[in-house]
């Protein structure tokens, strides 16, 4: 497999869960949350050096915190294929059928309802300081919203077909990369993050067609076998994406 584009591959995929219709809006009160500061402290219409360096530092720890999870489901998921790669020929279409279908959720085919229940983390007071707001992260990835459940199942798949442990724990690595480094910057500039919201909310219907059109492809190359095939061609059309490596 093509592993600098599989890498700029997992990388779009968190970029892509990051501005989905259930994690997107959420972002500035967690936020808000994280640090303990309001929505004008937030947005810098109040002491906004001081509250630019809590919500920062609250949004690194609470980065690490999904960062640990999912890059241990990286390791976990390429330990599970070694261990199942005689029966991988058998288990890729499977996997490739369930992504489609979850893929045909988001373009509208049809709706799985599994897909609109949330599972988020609520607390009732703000966490005590950077290790609350790590513990927040672990929570956010392992309940929240089963929204990016499809894309991050997708980029699994991927880690499962790794030869080794350290590959899976990369690809992985790259998807946190595309999740937390959109949140660390909305959490760096609060303010023109707050602008971008309110005039980006109209482009959430496209984003979720976007996720289905990614899941709907990612499962034919699947089905297909052609996943490697497209990691080549993908290197051949887009050439700087060897920097990777």
């Amino acid at each position: 497999m093509a592993a600098e584009a599989t890498l700029i591959t997992a990388f779009g995929a968190g970029v892509l869960s990051f501005v989905s219709p259930c994690v997107l809006p959420l972002v500035p009160p967690y936020l808000g949350f994280l640090a303990g500061v309001s929505m004008d402290e937030l947005t810098g219409t109040e002491d906004q050096a001081a509250a630019r360096a809590q919500v920062f530092s609250a949004a690194i720890a609470f980065v690490l915190g999904f960062a640990t999870v999912f890059i241990s489901l990286g390791a976990a998921a390429t330990l599970l294929g070694q261990v199942l790669r005689e029966y991988l020929l058998y288990l890729a279409p499977v996997a490739g059928i369930i992504i489609i279908l979850m893929g045909l959720h988001f373009l509208g085919v049809f709706r799985i309802g599994l897909l609109f229940r949330e599972a988020r983390f609520h607390v009732d007071k703000k966490p005590a300081g950077l290790i609350g707001a790590y513990f927040v992260g672990l929570a956010f990835a392992l309940g929240w919203t089963p929204c990016i459940g499809p894309i991050l199942g997708a980029i699994m798949a991927l880690a499962a077909t790794e030869e080794t442990v350290y590959q899976g724990v990369i690809l992985l690595t790259f998807y946190t990369a595309g999740l937390g480094v959109p949140f660390l910057l909305a959490a760096l500039f609060a303010g023109p993050f707050m602008r971008f919201m309110k005039n980006f909310r109209r482009h959430m219907q496209t984003v979720e067609r976007v996720m289905g059109v990614f899941l709907v492809i990612t499962g034919v190359l699947f089905i297909t076998g052609h996943m490697a095939s497209f990691s080549f061609w993908l290197l051949d059309a887009f050439p700087g994406l060897a920097i990777v490596g």
